[in-house]
């Protein structure tokens, strides 16, 4: 049979990875992303080698814990339960990426597109000396932090604002730099320091840009009354710097459930082409 006349089994996955050695999420040539090595997996088990469309397109360097993505595979290769393909296709991947879950879901589903939302948590170790189990997955800032004023500025960047001025230019015109934030925290457990941002997008380097000017808001350098008159100016250079991605997580992807997906669905819609 002809392939263009072949149906097809779409299937969602969520990933979980240690970006510490990649360029990544995204395919780049000349580049090693987890996209790549994904697609490779699947490729030893599928013959038409799929190719795999994320929830999210993480920056170098960047983690995740909830990753969700699809591909879809010819009916006629697809002979596996979800929970044999996790193990198979985690044989074929290195130990920094691992495959947590893998359902069948509709065409109708689309990782991306049918997400409403998303969190990334960031953790900041914040001791003299830096935790070595950490050294991989956190930003290790040594100086004295305030964190209630760290905490009185996140929960002022909670609602519907233009975040424009904490967003690095990803070099291509974004029309719609408006994102409704539904938290901004901080949590502090001993010298860990725990930031959860949740919102139904996020701009390039959002993320970071936010961890960045609210740890100096917490050594002093920034009032916490300012952060508003940051958002108001969409201006970038007026805002704090941009934190290291090694703190980053893109934590949990959540999706309004359709009745007509045959999955459960947990996820967010990004109206850029890149995040983080």
């Amino acid at each position: 049979m002809d392939d263009a006349n072949q149906s097809k089994q779409r299937i969602c996955l969520t990933i979980a990875y240690d970006g510490s050695g990649y360029a990544g999420w995204q395919l780049q040539v000349g580049a090693v992303t987890v996209q790549q090595r994904l697609e490779e997996a699947l490729g030893v088990l599928f013959p038409s080698k799929p190719r795999v469309h994320s929830s999210s397109r993480t920056d170098t360097g960047v983690h995740a814990a909830g990753m969700v993505a699809h591909f879809d595979v010819f009916e006629s290769e697809w002979r596996m339960t979800p929970r044999k393909l996790v193990l198979a296709v985690n044989s074929h991947l290195p130990p920094d990426i691992r495959v947590l879950k893998a359902r069948e879901t509709s065409d109708e589903f689309h990782a991306r597109f049918s997400a409403s939302g998303k969190q990334y948590r960031y953790l900041v170790w914040n001791h003299p000396a830096h935790h070595p189990l950490l050294r991989h997955q956190s930003w290790h800032v040594t100086w004295k932090l305030d964190v209630k004023a760290m905490q009185r500025a996140a929960a002022s960047l909670e609602g519907r604002h233009d975040f424009l001025a904490f967003s690095a230019t990803p070099g291509y015109e974004r029309r719609h730099t408006v994102r409704t934030m539904t938290r901004c925290s901080v949590m502090k457990s001993g010298p860990k320091l725990t930031f959860v941002i949740e919102a139904d997008g996020f701009l390039y380097k959002m993320c970071r840009g936010i961890v960045g000017t609210l740890i100096q808001v917490g050594g002093g350098k920034f009032a916490p009354e300012s952060v508003v008159p940051m958002l108001e100016s969409r201006d970038r250079k007026l805002a704090g710097m941009t934190a290291p991605p090694e703190g980053l997580v893109l934590w949990e992807v959540y999706y309004k459930k359709r009745v007509s997906d045959a999955v459960e669905l947990d996820a967010e819609m990004d109206g850029d082409p890149l995040d983080v």
